[in-house]
């Protein structure tokens, strides 16, 4: 039994990468057309509960109801950092690991390990077109 050769497999893995990211733009250009419907929609159905003072409208089709959405930033991290110090209050940040900046620390820093930490590594490969 003969094996396939590396440049067999790495055409292979060239063609079906190809084929993916077409099929991918193609949704992507689909799912945008189909966003772009739902936002007029939405916002002539927010108009609606705004014009008749509703927060919700029952139809034949469905029930609209309208919520408030907030959302949160900061262009100052600094002074939010000292905030939430200040305040005791980290639960105001997600909890996850920024895995460069961690990458990064813990070369530099081989001898500092946080507790609890946990690390996972595998081999993986990339593959680039010839020209």
């Amino acid at each position: 039994m003969s094996r396939v050769t590396a440049d067999k497999l790495t055409a292979a893995y060239i063609k079906i990468r190809d084929k993916r990211a077409e099929i991918l733009q193609e949704y992507e250009n689909q799912d945008n057309q189909l966003k772009e419907q739902l936002d007029i929609i939405s916002n002539e159905l927010l108009e609606l509960c705004k014009e008749t003072g509703a927060e919700s409208l029952r139809t034949s089709a469905g029930t609209v109801i309208r919520t408030v959405k907030t959302r949160f930033w900061t262009n100052d991290w600094s002074s939010m950092y000292d905030f939430i110090r200040e305040h005791d209050i980290p639960q105001l940040l997600e909890q996850r690991i920024h895995q460069t900046n961690m990458k990064g620390f813990l070369a530099d820093n081989p001898h500092l390990l946080p507790a609890g930490l946990n690390q996972d590594s595998k081999y993986s490969i990339s593959v680039r077109r010839s020209k």
